[in-house]
């Protein structure tokens, strides 16, 4: 196999996979060990409804990523056709797996699609658009959730550490996270399709000041990112933004719909807008996990959440999701990873 740069070697190491799996599965397993109940069990009888809702959850599973592909086909104008679109989602999913869900994967993914399409610049535009209209998503959904289902269900009243702040409600945590998302989607939604040269002119010269000059150079690279994500995408027409939004809403809702699913394969009934909107505030808390793709915090926050809803089996469906959304990722992406690095460089000898 040729030789991958460090970058790639460094994110997709065996001790991260190794790591990820242990704390995870570690965390499963004492969830289900410390209110283990064998009459759970004996009362728990599954007929050819929870089969059909057991495959409707991994169909969902695979519908998130068909949208995901279909996203990155559309954004590279055709150039990555279906069956590398593949490689590419399951290795950007690979790398969010394994990085702390507050970094991300976007240097690894912006990696990834640069090698398919040999164009940095339009690499670059396309894993920041992405991000944008993930976020935008969010921004969206939080507030027809709220009008639909009503803010007094929505939130639970277990608080929460936010690193060594202290403890906050639920509330506090989730409308602060919106605030920072709208506030900081706004000013990228303003320097990409509006002022970008404004936009970079701005953060040089906050940063240029004597406390923060160690990140001027971070931050110019920051703005040239910006420049080039609006020169990319200068001229893309209406139809073209419907596609791609309306992919990464299919993805969005076929990824919480997957627990919507594994809950009634236990038990049956619930209200289904609640439990979607419920996921939406989670996913928040989520966004600030320091482990790799949110490893073990997942597996102890959808009990917390979603706990009314899925006793007495709250933790076998919080591992049965995560071996659907979470491990699943890594044992592909593992499959994946040397198939495409020799795809790859063979190509570009």
């Amino acid at each position: 196999m040729p030789t991958a740069p460090k970058q790639i070697i460094k994110a997709f190491s065996g001790w991260k996979i190794v790591l990820a799996v242990l704390f995870g599965i570690s965390v499963s397993i004492y969830l289900l060990t410390d209110d283990f109940s064998i009459s759970n069990y004996q009362k728990l009888h599954l007929g050819y409804v929870s089969i059909l809702f057991l495959i409707l959850a991994v169909l969902f599973e695979a519908i998130r990523d068909i949208a995901y592909m279909y996203r990155i086909h559309i954004m590279t104008d055709g150039v990555i056709n279906w069956r590398k679109s593949f490689d590419v989602i399951m290795l950007w999913e690979f790398a969010s797996a394994l990085t702390p869900s507050v970094v991300g994967g976007s240097a690894v993914a912006l990696f990834i699609v640069n090698k398919e399409i040999n164009n940095a610049g339009k690499a670059t535009a396309i894993v920041m658009i992405t991000a944008l209209l993930d976020e935008l998503f969010y921004i969206i959904m939080v507030p027809l959730v709220f009008i639909i289902v009503g803010s007094q269900k929505l939130f639970i009243s277990t608080e929460f550490n936010l690193f060594s702040f202290g403890q906050f409600p639920t509330k506090t945590i989730v409308y602060t996270g919106y605030g920072f998302i709208l506030l900081l989607t706004s000013v990228i939604v303003f320097a990409i399709f509006f002022k970008p040269r404004l936009f970079k002119s701005i953060l040089h010269a906050i940063f240029s000041f004597p406390f923060l000059k160690r990140w001027r150079n971070n931050v110019d690279q920051t703005g040239d990112d910006i420049i080039t994500t609006s020169r990319e995408m200068k001229g893309k027409d209406l139809i073209f933004w419907i596609k791609v939004f309306s992919a990464t809403m299919v993805s969005w809702i076929a990824r919480f719909a997957v627990i919507n699913a594994l809950i009634m394969v236990l038990i049956g009934h619930g209200d289904q807008l609640l439990i979607f909107g419920r996921q939406l505030i989670m996913w928040v808390i989520l966004l600030i996990s320091p482990t790799p793709g949110g490893s073990g915090v997942a597996e102890f926050m959808l009990p917390k959440f979603l706990g009314e809803f899925m006793n007495p089996y709250s933790h076998e469906i919080a591992l049965t999701w995560r071996l659907l959304s979470y491990y699943s990722y890594l044992i592909i992406g593992s499959i994946v990873l040397p198939i495409w690095l020799r795809r790859v460089y063979k190509k570009s000898k």
